[in-house]
C-alpha cells in the first residue's frame, strides 16, 4: 500500500535579506506546487527557449556569486529595487571563489574560434572577411598622412644628411663607417637604386636637393615602411584580444602621431626601425596564440617570423635589441610555465628549448651577420671608413694603396702607419697641438681617419750610425731598438715618468724633441708578438707589414704603448688617448700594433692576393668599432646642443626638436608627438600600475572581480605593454650617451597599447556601463585624438612662412617652436 502523498506548502518566493545557508548559490522557491520555477519564468518574460536550473551548471559556474530574487538567478533578471538592495547574495565575497588556475587551458590572447568553412560563393567570402575592411582603409589613410606633400622641402632635411649619404656609398661601392648595423642603410640605397639615383650627391645638411637627385621618390619608398606600421598596430590589437573599439583607437593612435609621421616622411632609419618593432610584437602576439598547438605548422611559422623580425630590428640600429629583450621575458616566462608542467615529457620540454633557441637566437643572429656580409661584399671600394677596419682587411678593397707598397719586410728608414690591433683601434697620430696639462708636450693620439699626421719614420738610436741610402738594408727583427720620429713636425715619440691626461695609473705618450734632439726616453724596443700568416714569434726572423703584430715596450720605463678607448676631452679633438702602461699583459690587444702604410723606394711592392682578412674577425672588428664609436657619443659640457633632451623630457613630451633650419623662407619642420596620445600613454602606465595593485590586494581578501581568463588577459596585455615600455626607456636613463627625442618613439608604441588596453578594460568590455556610454567614450576618444591631429598636422607636413604667424601651437612652455 502506498504512503498518502502530502502537499506541503513552501510558501512564497525568497524575499527578504536574510542570507541563504548556501554561500555557493542560491536557488528560488517555486511559486507553484504545480510548475516548476524556471517555467514561470519563461511565461513571465515572454516566449523563449527553456533554461536549465543553476543545479545543470559545472562546479566553476556554481561557484560564481549568483543573485538573490526570482528568475533564473541572473543579474539581468533582477528588478530594480533602490540603491540599497544588493543584488549578490555573498555581499561580493566568497571564500572558496579565490582566484586560481582552470583545469583547463587559460587562453589570454585572442580567443581560440573554429576556422569558418570553405566559402562557396562571393558573398560569403566576403562576409567571412569583414573584420579585414577595416585597416585596409586605416591603410589607405596611413598613404594618405605619410605621402601628402612628401616633397614639399627640396632642401636636405636633419639627419637625411647622414642616411642619405651613406646610402650613396652603396650606390658607388665605397666603405664608410657609421654607429648602426648595415640593414637600414643598405635599404636607403635600393631606395636611390630604385629611384634612379646614381650615388653622386653629398647630402650636405640644409643643402638643396639638384634635379639629378629623386629625393621625393626615396622618400616614398622609405616612407611605405611607417604606412605599414598603421595595419600592424591594427593586427597587434587584434592577436592581443582586444575588442574591436580598442583595435580601432590603436590604429588610430599610430595614424595619427604626429611624430610618428614626421620621422617616416624622410630618408631616415627611423621608419624601418619603428616597422620591424611593430612586426617583432606582432609576430610574437601570433606566436602566443599557437601556444595550445606546439609543433604545428601555424606554430612553426610564427615562431620563425618572430626570430626574422628580431634579426631584423637589430640590424637596422641597437635599439632594437631593447625590443628582442621583451621576446626574451616572453620566451623565459612560457618556458618556465612549462618547466612546471608535469604532465609534459621530457622529450616535449626539450623540443619546446631546442625550438626556441634555433627560431630566436640562432636565426636572429644569422639574420644580423647576413646583413654585414652584403655589407661588406657591395662595399668592396676603398672609402672613407677603411681606417676603422683592419689593415688585412683595407689591403683587399678596390682601390686601396696597399699593393703598390712594400707588404714584406720592414727595414730602418722606412716610412709606416702603425695600426693599433684592438677592436676598434686607430692609427697613431700626432698633431702639433699641445698637452694642455702634464708636460704640455705635442699630443700623441690615436685617429680613425687617413691623414700626413699619421706618419712615422723608424730611425735607429741616437748613438748608432745614421741609415746609409746607399748601404745595405737594415731589416726590422724582434728584440731592436729604435725611435719613431713624427714624419710631419720630426717630433719624437716620447715617454717620462708623468700621469696620462686620462689613464693616470699609466705614463703619458708624447713628441718631444726634433730631427736632431733627444734623449733616451725616445727609444722603443720592439717585441713580436706572432705573425697572422706564419704563425708564433718563433717562425718570425723579420717583421712584416700588415700580418705581423708587434709590441713597444719603452726601454727606460718598462712601459708598454697601448690605445684603449679612453677618449681626450675637446682640447683633444675627440681621439684616442694614448699612454704607455705599466702592467704587462702579453694578452692586452689594446698594446699590439701592426705596420699598415709602408714606404720604401728600396723595396719591392708585394701581392696582396696573399693577404686575406676572414669575415668573423672583420664582422667582430667592425661592431667592437661601432659600439665604441657609440659611446663616445657624450654630451660635451663645453658646447650647448639645442636639439639634445633629457629622457625624462619625453614621456610627458617637455621638448621638441628642430629638425632644420628657422628662417621664415623656409618649410619647417618640428618633431613632437601629438599631446593627448603621449600624455594619455603616459598617464595609462602609472593607472595599469595601480589597478593591479588594487586588484591583487582584492583578491588577497578573497573578492572575485573578473574571470581567470579576463585576469590572464589583463595580465598578459599589460605585461607585453609594460615590460615592453621599461625595457626600451630604462636604458636611455643608464646610458652616457646624448638622446634626442626620437628616441623614445619605438617606446611610444608600448604606452599605446597600455591605453588601448585600459579604456578596453574599464570601458569597452565592462559590464557595469551600458552600450551607449561605451559608444560616447570611444567616440569622445577618437574625436580628440583625430582633432589633436588635424591640429598639429602642420608640424610634419611643413609650415612656411614666419613661424610666430601660426597660433596656437606651443601647449607647453619649454617647447622651443616659435621664435622668442
Amino acid at each position: 500500500m502506498n504512503p498518502p502523498q502530502v502537499a506541503l506548502d513552501l510558501g512564497q518566493p525568497y524575499d527578504d535579506d536574510r542570507r541563504s545557508s548556501s554561500d555557493f548559490e542560491e536557488i528560488p522557491h517555486p511559486a507553484s506546487q504545480h510548475a516548476p520555477y524556471w517555467s514561470q519564468n519563461s511565461t513571465a518574460h515572454g516566449v523563449r527557449e527553456e533554461e536549465l536550473p543553476l543545479h545543470y551548471m559545472s562546479e566553476e559556474k556554481a561557484r560564481r556569486r549568483v543573485t538573490r530574487g526570482g528568475g533564473g538567478g541572473l543579474a539581468s533578471d533582477v528588478p530594480d529595487r533602490g540603491p540599497e538592495y544588493d543584488a549578490f547574495d555573498d555581499e561580493g565575497k566568497d571564500v572558496y571563489s579565490k582566484m586560481r588556475a582552470s583545469k583547463g587551458p587559460v587562453s589570454s590572447g585572442r580567443p581560440r574560434r573554429p576556422p569558418p568553412p570553405p566559402p562557396t560563393t562571393l558573398r560569403e567570402f566576403f562576409l567571412q572577411n569583414l573584420e579585414h575592411i577595416p585597416p585596409v582603409v586605416y591603410t589607405l589613410l596611413s598613404c594618405w598622412t605619410r605621402f601628402h606633400k612628401i616633397g614639399k622641402s627640396g632642401q636636405v632635411v636633419w639627419d637625411e644628411a647622414h642616411f642619405g649619404k651613406f646610402g650613396s656609398y652603396y650606390l658607388k661601392r665605397e666603405f664608410y663607417f657609421d654607429v648602426h648595423p648595415p640593414l637600414g642603410k643598405m635599404l636607403v640605397g635600393l631606395a636611390g637604386l630604385l629611384a634612379g639615383y646614381d650615388g653622386s650627391f653629398g647630402f650636405e645638411s640644409g643643402a638643396v636637393y639638384p634635379e639629378t637627385v629623386p629625393y621625393v621618390a626615396m622618400r616614398v619608398i622609405l616612407a611605405t615602411f611607417g604606412v605599414a606600421m598603421v595595419p600592424l598596430g591594427w593586427y597587434t590589437a587584434v592577436e592581443l584580444g582586444m575588442s574591436w573599439m580598442a583595435c580601432h583607437l590603436v590604429a588610430l593612435m599610430v595614424l595619427c602621431d604626429v611624430a610618428w609621421l614626421c620621422i617616416s616622411r624622410f630618408i631616415l632609419l627611423d621608419s624601418m626601425l619603428l616597422f620591424f618593432t611593430f612586426t617583432t610584437v606582432f609576430c610574437m602576439a601570433k606566436f602566443h596564440n599557437q601556444k595550445y598547438r606546439p609543433f604545428s605548422v601555424d606554430w612553426w611559422v610564427w615562431l620563425a617570423l618572430t626570430g626574422w623580425s628580431i634579426g631584423c630590428v637589430c640590424s637596422v640600429k641597437w635599439v632594437g635589441f631593447f625590443v628582442t629583450s621583451l621576446v626574451g621575458a616572453y620566451t623565459i616566462e612560457d618556458l618556465w610555465e612549462k618547466f612546471g608542467d608535469l604532465k609534459m615529457s621530457v622529450r616535449d620540454q626539450v623540443r619546446h628549448w631546442a625550438a626556441r633557441v634555433v627560431c630566436l637566437i640562432v636565426l636572429p643572429i644569422l639574420i644580423y651577420m647576413l646583413s654585414f656580409k652584403m655589407h661588406f661584399l657591395v662595399l668592396n671600394h676603398s672609402g672613407p671608413g677603411d681606417a676603422q677596419m683592419s689593415s688585412l682587411f683595407q689591403a683587399n678593397l678596390v682601390g686601396n694603396t696597399f699593393n703598390q707598397n712594400p707588404l714584406a719586410d720592414v727595414a730602418f728608414g722606412s716610412k709606416v702607419t702603425l695600426k693599433n690591433m684592438g677592436w676598434g683601434g686607430g692609427l697613431l697620430h700626432s698633431h702639433v697641438q699641445t698637452y694642455p696639462v702634464g708636460s704640455e708636450q705635442q699630443q700623441v693620439t690615436c685617429y680613425h681617419y687617413k691623414d700626413e699626421n699619421n706618419d712615422w719614420i723608424i730611425m735607429p738610436r741616437w748613438n748608432d750610425p745614421e741609415i746609409d741610402p746607399e748601404g745595405p738594408i737594415r731589416f726590422l727583427k724582434d728584440g731592436d731598438v729604435i725611435r719613431l720620429r713624427h714624419a710631419a713636425t720630426t717630433r719624437n715619440l716620447h715617454s717620462h715618468p708623468i700621469p696620462a691626461p686620462i689613464s693616470k695609473l699609466n705614463h703619458e705618450v708624447s713628441c718631444y724633441g726634433n730631427a736632431t734632439i733627444g734623449d733616451y726616453q725616445d727609444y722603443w724596443v720592439v717585441e713580436v708578438v706572432d705573425d697572422i700568416h706564419r704563425g708564433s714569434k718563433d717562425k718570425v726572423d723579420k717583421i712584416h707589414s700588415l700580418t705581423t703584430r708587434l709590441r713597444f715596450r719603452h726601454q727606460s720605463l718598462g712601459c708598454y704603448l697601448r690605445a684603449a678607448n679612453a677618449v681626450l676631452p675637446q682640447w683633444g679633438f675627440k681621439q684616442i688617448e694614448v699612454s704607455c702602461d705599466k702592467e704587462n699583459n702579453p694578452d692586452d690587444v689594446h698594446t699590439y700594433w701592426n705596420v699598415e702604410s709602408h714606404w720604401n723606394d728600396r723595396l719591392p711592392p708585394g701581392d696582396v692576393r696573399y693577404y686575406k682578412s676572414p669575415f668573423l674577425r672583420d664582422f667582430w672588428h667592425l661592431n667592437v668599432a661601432m659600439a665604441t664609436s657609440n659611446n663616445a657619443l657624450v654630451p660635451d659640457p663645453d658646447k650647448e646642443d639645442i636639439l639634445a633632451s633629457k629622457p625624462l623630457d619625453w614621456p610627458l613630451l617637455r621638448v621638441g626638436l628642430r629638425m632644420c633650419g628657422w628662417s621664415d623662407t623656409q618649410t619647417k619642420y618640428y618633431l613632437i608627438g601629438t599631446p593627448v596620445i603621449w600624455w594619455g600613454g603616459t598617464i595609462s602606465l602609472v593607472l595599469a600600475s595601480i589597478a593591479v595593485v588594487v586588484y591583487l590586494m582584492r583578491q588577497q581578501r578573497k573578492y572575485v572581480d573578473m574571470e581567470p581568463r579576463e585576469w590572464e588577459h589583463f595580465l598578459y596585455v599589460g605585461k607585453v605593454a609594460m615590460v615592453g615600455w621599461i625595457l626600451h626607456f630604462v636604458p636611455f636613463l643608464i646610458m652616457g650617451r646624448v638622446t634626442y627625442i626620437h628616441h623614445y618613439l619605438p617606446t611610444l608604441y608600448f604606452s599605446v597599447l597600455m591605453l588601448a588596453h585600459l579604456l578596453d578594460h574599464f570601458v569597452f568590455t565592462s559590464r557595469r556601463l551600458t552600450d551607449r556610454t561605451k559608444r560616447i567614450v570611444f567616440g569622445v576618444c577618437v574625436f580628440t585624438i583625430v582633432a589633436t591631429f588635424w591640429w598639429f598636422r602642420g608640424v610634419a607636413w611643413g609650415i612656411d612662412g614666419p613661424i610666430n604667424e601660426h597660433w596656437g601651437l606651443r601647449w607647453r612652455s619649454t617647447w622651443n617652436i616659435y621664435n622668442d
